[in-house]
């Protein structure tokens, strides 16, 4: 089991990957690999940190000084 990428094994299925897909397509196929890739470990990485809580618009808008505790009345 441990023979199995050798360097001829690798040429062989590149040459195999040329024949099916064609040049114009290994690619796309190339990039699709990547960006799923890329996809799937942002997503593992996302499940294994917690997200930090946002901010919220109390915690940045200055804080208003406190009402009076005296009732003003107007006649």
């Amino acid at each position: 089991m441990g023979d199995l990428l050798q360097p001829w094994h690798m040429i062989v299925l590149l040459v195999v990957a040329f024949l099916l897909f064609g040049a114009k397509r290994l690619p796309e196929l190339g990039k699709g690999l990547g960006e799923g890739l890329k996809g799937f470990k942002e997503g593992l990485k996302g499940i294994s940190d917690p997200v930090p809580p946002a901010p919220t618009a109390q915690q940045s808008a200055p804080t208003a000084p406190p009402p009076s505790s005296t009732p003003t009345e107007q006649k």
